[in-house]
């Protein structure tokens, strides 16, 4: 895989459809609340608005979809929810890998697996495998993840494969050592749900990424909707430290 360089180390490349878009799905218990459903019945339609978005991305020329779908807090969530969210990751991995392989996408999965059981892990890795040589969209599922585990950890690996360089690191040491190596930093964050926090998600990467929040709940966020982040991010002016001169006059 290849190891893209840091926003704050070079100027990324910038198109008008975003290379790379990031998200928080956010809303799915407060979208069954409001119709008097439980909880776990958002989670469900949820699932159904992934499908959707992972169609969309490709169809645009999307290269990179990532999606927060369990953080490293979330354990903090009632027994009953976990147990139905790990329930259905593993439901979702067994009836939409293949289609995503027979679509060329590209399935990886980041964050601390170690607290997954042994039948997810497993579905997990296969996944991954089946998919690995894909060229087309990257859909990377961000499961028990958090972004300071993410550093933390990246940090300590790269310190134990560079014991000589005593504390004199750079970020081109670190980056091959996070989690999204092999991603370009994500042009647009989206978070749905009303919440204007990105909440421990890709703390390194969002450096110079584009902010967008949406009171759309998840379930609700539909092409229409995902179309709307695009076109504000369409509107942005990407500087990475420039002048608006600068760009006018490259």
């Amino acid at each position: 895989m290849a190891i893209f360089s840091s926003s704050t180390n070079s100027i990324p490349q910038v198109g008008e459809v975003p290379r790379h878009i990031a998200i928080i799905m956010d809303g799915n218990g407060r979208w069954a609340k409001k119709r008097f459903l439980p909880r776990v019945a958002g989670h469900k339609v949820g699932v159904e608005v992934v499908r959707e978005a992972i169609k969309h991305c490709v169809s645009i020329g999307v290269e990179y979809l990532t999606l927060f779908a369990f953080s490293s807090e979330n354990w903090r969530r009632p027994p009953e929810e976990v147990s139905f969210l790990m329930s259905l990751f593993m439901e979702a991995l067994k009836k939409e890998v293949r289609k995503l392989h027979k679509n060329n996408v590209r399935f990886i999965m980041i964050g601390d697996k170690s607290q997954f059981n042994e039948a997810l892990s497993t579905e997990i890795a296969a996944a991954e495998l089946l998919t690995s040589s894909n060229t087309g969209l990257t859909l990377t599922i961000a499961a028990n993840y958090g972004g300071r585990w993410d550093i933390l950890q990246a940090t300590n690996a790269m310190q134990k494969a560079n014991p000589g360089l005593s504390g004199n690191f750079n970020e081109a040491h670190l980056t091959p050592y996070l989690s999204m190596h092999y991603a370009p930093e994500p042009d647009l964050f989206i978070r749905t749900g009303g919440e204007k926090r990105i909440s421990n998600f890709l703390l390194w990467q969002l450096a110079y990424t584009e902010l967008y929040f949406t009171d759309t709940l998840w379930p609700d966020f539909d092409q229409p909707a995902f179309d709307l982040a695009i076109q504000s991010y369409q509107k942005r002016e990407r500087r990475f430290g420039r002048t608006s001169e600068q760009l006018a006059n490259p």
